[in-house]
């Protein structure tokens, strides 16, 4: 068995073309969506993560703003900018860039965003409303691009022992509360769990998001499972990895996502139509 690739980059150029439509249809170049981008420091990774969502924005017509900030911010100062976002009708996302830097409340600025302007997902409104089983707010864009990928490849969830690897409050967390909804039974793990590959090897559905190198074993795999590896790690001679040893996963699964070019392009896709979805609403 050589299992089909869940490959992100096609379904996310699938969603750019319905994007661009329904961004033709309802806007000027004028009135068109816009992200506003908040980046502290000079983080390498972080300044690449925003060029990678603005240079989408700007393919599927959207306008941005990236404000960016030196690492000695002070709180006050991100928060005004925050506020000012919030405040503007003609900004429709604000997407505050994780890490920042120690002295600033990673916790708190995020939260400040404006709930209906939360494309990002990740504010403790959306949060709780995706524990209550709500539908009507944005959602964490890395477990929603999950879903999409999953559902392009027509995969039915229901009744899936699924697995999640991973208890982040961007990933893990979230992605077992949405799989529930679609009617799987989850087992949460993380790499401090007691015998992982024991919980893996049952696993229908494995998503990973650890941020541990080939976490995962090939031989752990339990034939015919999905695999979602969420990992990406570069290594210091620029080799990418995923949490699962892909090769040898490959072998066992009936799907698997690559790294890079599964659920990156997936979750950059996400905010887009979050951002989309909260440009309509405002200018209705």
């Amino acid at each position: 068995m050589t299992a089909e690739l869940l490959d992100g980059k096609a379904v996310s150029a699938a969603i750019q073309a319905e994007i661009r439509d329904r961004v033709q249809a309802h806007f000027t170049p004028e009135t068109a969506p816009r992200l506003c981008v908040i980046l502290v420091g000079d983080n390498p990774a972080s300044a690449s993560y925003v060029r990678t969502k603005c240079k989408m924005a700007e393919k599927l017509g959207f306008r941005h703003e990236i404000y960016h900030f030196d690492a000695d911010v002070s709180q006050a100062e991100v928060e005004a900018r925050i506020d000012a976002c919030n405040a503007d009708p003609m900004c429709d996302a604000v997407f505050v860039q994780l890490p920042l830097p120690k002295h600033l409340d990673a916790v708190a600025l995020p939260n400040r965003v404006r709930a209906d302007k939360d494309a990002d997902g990740l504010t403790r409104a959306a949060m709780g409303a995706l524990l209550l089983g709500e539908t009507n707010a944005f959602q964490p864009c890395t477990p929603r691009g999950i879903i999409r990928l999953l559902d392009a490849y027509h995969i039915d969830m229901t009744g899936m022992d699924a697995v999640v690897i991973g208890r982040s409050n961007i990933v893990g967390k979230p992605m077992s509360l949405m799989l529930q909804r679609r009617n799987a039974t989850v087992t949460m793990c993380h790499t401090r769990t007691k015998d992982l590959a024991s919980h893996v090897m049952r696993a229908d559905l494995l998503v990973v998001a650890a941020g541990s190198p080939e976490l995962v074993k090939g031989d752990w795999i339990k034939p015919g499972a999905v695999i979602v590896d969420a990992g990406f790690t570069k290594t210091p001679d620029g080799v990418i990895h995923g949490d699962v040893d892909f090769e040898k996963a490959r072998e066992r699964a009936s799907y698997i996502t690559p790294v890079p070019g599964g659920v990156g392009p997936m979750t950059v896709i996400s905010l887009m139509e979050q951002t989309l979805e909260s440009a309509l609403a405002h200018r209705a």
